[in-house]
């Protein structure tokens, strides 16, 4: 993050079916909209049978990048926030394709998980409603998944991710654009059937207002407004006849609707058939529509990260509290951590911004909660919670390094696990997991005195230790680890010296 909060921020969310592209300046903290764009890119309809990205649709999703980059290029590193939703998470070539992607828009892209997707798409409704004590129920149709969240205030309390989007629904039910009263009665069935595992917590008993966040949402609403089938956003009655006009109809063409943008007409079935299911299943009688969504959402968890309100720093605390650490433990190492970054940073051209340090943070909270599970091969059980569980605030990339951090922490060290790690990760993990090997090491005995100053060095694959005279002597249980440690890295192709 940049000393200074800068003048101007950014968020991108390259949605399954819309790139959205979302400009502010910051007056005083408050965000102030100053520009927006939007794509529809069509990024799911790319997808072929084995969940590959084809080369046409790239190419199209790339063009629009050059466009949005060319807006936000220039902007300082910590400024602008891009995101990938479902198709991303689903695309196994998403890799070649971010690589590209982030080239065109010279910032990084994160993936986000489905309840990630879910809780930035609540903050975004919530800062674009005022504030009230009443419990919603907001509901997000992508191209590829629709997110269902309920909370109070800016609070998410539930949050679920289905795998059903408006183009993953309509390629599978109307294709090319063809209706039928049957097709539509499968495709409800479908929908209702992603339901159906969270119907009960979703149900309108549990919550006191229905809230729609997103193009497909906004779109129904405006149809319904527009033929007088609904004044009040939408509601169960004007659903009911807008499905029957459509139950009318051969094709999308015929469909003649007010309001309805011709690029919305071929997704349009399938997110209508995800909010009829949603309305029956939920017991919902009127949604109102929301301007708020996920690019919304975005902008607030930035400035949550520029002014020290990163939510990721809260969910490993919640973490660490859920998997009872030791936190006086992770505070010793935290600080010696400290001291060997504040070292490195002076005597070598070392990755220690804030990132490289927060990273080592988190790792230090977090490398002993695999002890809840079990004592043997603990590293790897911490490494499997923090990859796996779904962490507020963290794209899955986030996961996979602090996962690779800790899981690298002690026993054997392979330059394997950070092979594949995004770039620059993949040349600064290795660095950072030496630092937390070295800071766990010398507090292995778990005493609460201070260790003596000591010097370090790391010049490419050199690390020197120098510790005070004959404190080695008298530290035979860490003179022997330091012993086997070099070992350990020895195999790396790293060579550790101490004295």
């Amino acid at each position: 993050m940049p000393n200074q909060p800068p003048e101007i921020v950014a968020a991108v969310d390259l949605g399954s079916n819309s790139f959205h592209m979302i400009v502010c300046s910051l007056n005083n903290g408050i965000p102030q909209t100053i520009d927006r764009l939007r794509e529809m890119v069509r990024l799911a309809s790319g997808l072929d049978a084995n969940n590959y990205l084809d080369e046409n649709t790239q190419n199209r999703a790339l063009a629009c990048l050059e466009r949005f980059g060319q807006r936000i290029r220039h902007f300082p590193p910590g400024s602008v926030r891009i995101v990938g939703t479902n198709t991303l998470r689903t695309a196994k070539n998403a890799g070649q394709f971010l690589i590209k992607a982030e080239q065109a828009l010279n910032h990084p892209i994160h993936i986000i998980s489905g309840i990630e997707e879910a809780r930035l798409i609540y903050l975004g409704v919530a800062y674009s409603l005022s504030s009230n004590a009443k419990l919603r129920m907001v509901m997000d149709i992508g191209g590829g998944s629709t997110e269902y969240i309920i909370g109070t205030g800016e609070t998410p309390h539930e949050k679920e991710s289905t795998h059903m989007g408006c183009i993953s629904v309509s390629n599978a039910f109307f294709k090319n654009g063809q209706l039928s009263r049957d097709a539509f009665i499968r495709a409800t069935l479908f929908a209702e059937q992603k339901l159906e595992p969270f119907q009960r917590k979703f149900h309108c008993k549990n919550w006191d207002e229905a809230i729609g966040a997103s193009g497909s949402l906004r779109a129904i609403a405006k149809v319904l407004q527009a033929s007088n089938w609904s004044n009040n956003g939408i509601t169960r009655q004007g659903l009911e006849k807008l499905v029957a006009h459509l139950n009318q109809c051969n094709h999308v063409n015929e469909l003649n609707l007010p309001e309805l943008d011709p690029e919305r007409l071929s997704v349009f079935p399938g997110g209508l058939a995800i909010v009829h299911a949603t309305f029956k299943s939920l017991g919902i009688e009127q949604m109102t529509v929301a301007d708020g969504a996920l690019r919304e959402g975005l902008i607030q968890d930035l400035l949550g990260r520029i002014y020290n309100h990163d939510m990721r720093s809260e969910t490993v605390q919640c973490v660490a509290d859920r998997y009872r650490t030791d936190k006086k433990h992770s505070g010793r190492i935290k600080e010696t951590i400290h001291a060997i970054l504040k070292q490195l940073g002076a005597d070598y051209s070392w990755p220690n911004d804030e990132n490289c340090t927060q990273f080592l943070e988190w790792s230090a909270d977090l490398h002993e909660i695999g002890l809840d599970i079990a004592h043997s091969q603990y590293h790897k059980h911490s490494a499997y919670i923090i990859e796996n569980a779904d962490l507020a605030g963290f794209s899955t990339q986030d996961q996979i390094l602090l996962a690779a951090i800790v899981r690298s922490h002690r026993r054997k060290f392979s330059l394997a696990f950070f092979i594949d790690l995004p770039s620059p990760w993949n040349i600064y993990a290795p660095y950072l997991t030496l630092v937390l090997r070295l800071a766990v090491l010398l507090h292995r005995n778990r005493h609460e005195h201070k260790l003596p100053d000591f010097k370090i060095a790391i010049i490419k694959s050199k690390i020197a230790l120098q510790f005070p005279n004959e404190w080695l002597l008298r530290s035979p249980l860490t003179h022997a680890d330091l012993i086997q440690e070099a070992d350990y890295l020895k195999s790396a192709g790293f060579k550790l010296e101490f004295a």
